[in-house]
């Protein structure tokens, strides 16, 4: 989808549809935009859509629907107003959660660094020590930085302690359709909560998934318990819309609502987002094999089993160390890297530099 020809293509489109203007947007952004980025997340026959417990509104991409999640959170949520977050995650959450001062940044566990798995048993147990009416962010797909998610049954469990305790839950999804190839497999935890009869957010980006990450184009949704309920919440959510930007940007979410409401563009837009994930699984693949053929000490299984944008491989904060300065490759000190920046032909220098840094750590 980021190819230059086919998103000069979209944008072309746009510009010569002769009703489009430059007129304001609404508070709540392009309605088309939303009405298809509901569907796609939720399921084109989804039960809450029928019902009218569902709404959205667009977004400055994924980070401004957590952030008006976040505000929605502190101005009106009347539960407890500690927010727990995965152990690790994206930077951002910490970042802007510790910014609004009513909110509580707290961490459950996740990552089991000896079997490099989500460790849900203790994710469970602490969600299940939380105060009642707590709030819990779940990467939907794809986890970030991990590239780790839970198994279905894995989410059973955590959706039974999270309606025990009655917790408020934000699913993030930035990345649907990476960790499987299939959005709606990627969204299978988001639809089985819905099943449940559950309330919950959905930050949703289409940064990565269409290619327009300087358009910020997202979309903030909300599950109701009923109907009234979400449209009293989408009114107070577009209050906090009108009091930070007024309203959002037209281009970039056109592009992304033509690519997801044009039958062809939509097949298309699926077979891109199909190639991408190959893609990526195949640079998992040039690099394991890599790091086999040059001997890197260690078990590198893990590089095969994670999925989406990003690898976390195990590497200590020394390690990284040495592979930024001695061998320009830029990584986060927490071992992360995004396999998007490895190829067939730079796989090899990538694993010897692995085994430079293991070694030259040991060393030092």
């Amino acid at each position: 989808i980021k190819e230059t020809e086919t998103k000069q293509w979209y944008q072309r489109r746009v510009r010569a549809d002769e009703t489009i203007n430059k007129e304001y947007l609404s508070m709540s952004g392009l309605q088309s935009l939303c009405d298809a980025a509901m569907r796609l997340v939720l399921g084109e026959s989804s039960p809450v859509i029928q019902e009218d417990r569902a709404v959205a509104l667009q977004t400055l991409s994924g980070t401004g629907a957590l952030y008006i999640c976040f505000q929605f959170i502190d101005q009106f949520y009347g539960g407890c107003k500690d927010i727990y977050v995965s152990d690790p995650s994206w930077g951002n959450h910490k970042l802007m959660i510790d910014r609004i001062p009513g909110l509580n940044f707290k961490q459950y566990p996740y990552y089991n660094s000896e079997t490099m798995t989500v460790d849900v048993d203790a994710m469970c147990r602490t969600l299940d020590g939380a105060a009642e009416g707590s709030v819990v962010l779940l990467h939907a797909c794809a986890h970030n930085p991990t590239g780790i998610d839970p198994s279905r049954n894995d989410w059973e469990k955590i959706a039974a302690v999270c309606q025990k305790k009655n917790l408020l839950v934000i699913f993030d999804l930035a990345y649907l359709g990476y960790a499987s190839g299939d959005y709606n497999e990627d969204a299978w935890s988001i639809r089985y909560f819905a099943d449940l009869g559950m309330e919950f957010f959905v930050c949703q980006s289409f940064a990565k998934i269409m290619g327009l990450y300087s358009e910020r184009v997202g979309a903030l949704h909300f599950v109701g318990a009923t109907s009234e309920i979400a449209h009293k919440c989408l009114s107070q959510m577009k209050i906090i819309v009108r009091s930070i930007y007024s309203n959002p940007p037209s281009h970039g979410a056109r592009i992304a609502s033509l690519c997801l409401n044009n039958r062809d563009l939509r097949i298309e837009w699926e077979d891109c987002l199909k190639e991408m994930h190959a893609r990526i699984r195949r640079a998992r693949t040039y690099l394991h094999t890599a790091l086999k053929m040059a001997n890197v000490p260690g078990n590198w299984d893990h590089i095969l089993s994670q999925n989406g944008m990003f690898s976390y491989t195990g590497l200590t904060k020394a390690q990284c160390e040495v592979l930024i300065e001695k061998h320009h490759i830029y990584l986060l000190k927490s071992g992360r890297i995004s396999m998007c920046g490895v190829t067939e032909s730079n796989a090899k220098y990538v694993a010897e530099s692995f085994k430079d840094a293991i070694e030259t750590a040991k060393e030092n």
